[in-house]
């Protein structure tokens, strides 16, 4: 074989293998972004979901868990469903689908069964979530327990859950972090990303919710139910 032939063919290679772990690095990087997102998830008071881009649930944070008083292997794909009251099932199931075809955000209440074996009215709201590079991912959102607002229970505000659930995975991350007092360096040291990384992702939060100072980026943490009032 030529020498020429054989340089091309190793070239060739090498460019092969440059592209496998580029993408072998964003798939960590994808996969590292959302076990943080889900450690935060687990902090937060209100019950958080994902589902994908199939419309099947993939993710309950601990809060739905401990309501619901199932593991997350019971939960995920359709067999949250099986918590539905009988008479809410068809609503709630055609309400999510149908924003699900339209990539529109929803609300409503149902009643939903909790660990102790009673239905409880729950405000549920979801919106569309879409990766970095605008491919649809699926959907997000929460839900609270309204079963009985005498007790003070917390209400998020739904346009700061809208707002705060149109943010990246990332830029979620760093705005829980921030909220909780941390600052941008040792955000960016707790996300293992660099302070200037960090800095970018928190002027982002700032423009997207309409906001100049801190203060009012952890006003919307705590309006959304991400960190407790």
């Amino acid at each position: 074989m030529a020498p020429g032939k054989i340089l091309d063919e190793v070239g060739e290679m090498r460019e092969k293998l440059a592209r496998l772990e580029g993408e072998l690095q964003r798939h960590k990087e994808k996969q590292t972004g959302q076990a943080h997102f889900r450690l935060l998830a687990d902090a937060a008071p209100v019950m958080i979901w994902m589902s994908g881009p199939d419309a099947l649930y993939t993710y309950f944070n601990r809060a739905w868990l401990e309501f619901r008083g199932r593991d997350l292997d019971e939960e995920t794909g359709n067999g949250w469903t099986e918590g539905l009251h009988p008479d809410d099932r068809v609503l709630c199931l055609e309400t999510y689908l149908k924003a699900f075809r339209t990539r529109q955000p929803f609300r409503l209440r149902y009643r939903l069964l909790r660990a102790d074996g009673e239905y409880s009215w729950v405000e549920a709201a979801g919106v569309p979530h879409f990766e970095d590079g605008g491919a649809f991912a699926g959907f997000m959102g929460s839900a609270i327990d309204i079963g009985d607002r005498k007790r003070g229970i917390f209400t998020p505000d739904q346009q700061s859950v809208r707002l705060v659930f149109s943010l990246t995975e990332r830029e979620r991350q760093v705005l829980v972090l921030i909220a909780q007092g941390k600052s941008t360096k040792q955000t960016a040291s707790q996300l293992g990303i660099s302070y200037k990384t960090a800095d970018s992702h928190r002027s982002r939060i700032l423009e997207k919710l309409g906001v100049h100072e801190t203060a009012s980026m952890v006003r919307y943490a705590i309006r959304a139910g991400l960190i407790e009032p």
